[in-house]
């Protein structure tokens, strides 16, 4: 005699999934500690020992600093790319809808912390740069606010990204063998406001000394940060993915034969 038992497959409904609150929590305390430590050396040496660029008590405060970020960003990015590609799955087209799910929360937690950075550089030190030219002479390319703006805030960012865009395309199957486009585009721009920044203090130099948040020589800023807005295109690339994973029904049975 047959007996047929019948199971249902439990599907990704039936997973509990959502923000990584701890990950995301020690993030954004890590780099509160970050920004703030870096916001109290500017108050405190910035104009004390940081006006001139040429006196030796600036190579000891500010370039050095300088160097040590540059050597630690280079440190991260090729450390934090070796473990990404190291510790990718080997086929990625199968891993558990419940993972997929969960590695997409982590996305809209990266996200997130990745605001607070743009908040954090935007209010803190962009500003502040701005400022520091409004009261002080514009001496050479590498003042306080340059060296923690230009060479620290906007590379991690790049760094952050890059990471990021290397991790997405080996992590979530929808990216395998693609390119996301805002992705790129949210790449780029950042990564572009470097040669910008040459671009920009030449002109200082040269034939623009006025420092108007709305002069012709700043709008390179404001186009390429233009680039964070792919970030929406983005998100609804993952929307549409998680609508995907979250609708699937019970379409097969586990079926025994006694």
């Amino acid at each position: 005699m047959a007996i047929t038992a019948s199971t249902p497959t439990k599907t990704t409904k039936d997973y509990e999934f959502g923000l990584p609150w701890p990950t995301l929590i020690s993030g954004l305390l890590i780099l509160a500690t970050i920004f703030g430590t870096y916001r109290w050396y500017m108050h405190t040496y910035a104009f004390e020992v940081g006006m001139d660029y040429f006196e030796p008590i600036f190579q000891t405060y500010w370039m050095n600093l300088l160097w040590a970020q540059i050597t630690f960003l280079a440190v991260a990015f090729i450390g934090g790319l070796y473990f990404v590609w190291t510790t990718r799955e080997k086929d990625v087209l199968n891993i558990s809808p419940q993972l997929e799910l969960q590695r997409y929360m982590l996305v809209f937690g990266f996200i997130s912390v990745v605001a607070m950075v743009i908040v954090m550089a935007i209010s803190t030190f962009a500003e502040s740069d701005a400022a520091w030219h409004q009261v002080s002479i514009r001496d050479t390319d590498f003042t306080p606010t340059h060296i923690i703006l230009f060479y620290f805030c906007v590379p991690t960012m790049i760094v952050g990204i890059a990471l990021a865009l290397v991790w997405v395309h080996t992590r979530l199957p929808d990216y395998h063998n693609r390119v996301s486009v805002p992705l790129i585009i949210m790449f780029t721009g950042p990564l572009m406001v470097m040669p910008n920044v040459g671009f920009n203090e030449w002109g200082h130099t040269f034939f623009y000394a006025e420092e108007l948040f709305a002069a012709p020589i700043h709008y390179g800023f404001v186009v390429l940060l233009w680039g964070f807005f792919a970030l929406s295109g983005f998100i609804l690339q993952c929307l549409a993915r998680i609508k995907i994973l979250t609708s699937l029904k019970d379409t097969s049975k586990n079926t025994q034969t006694v």
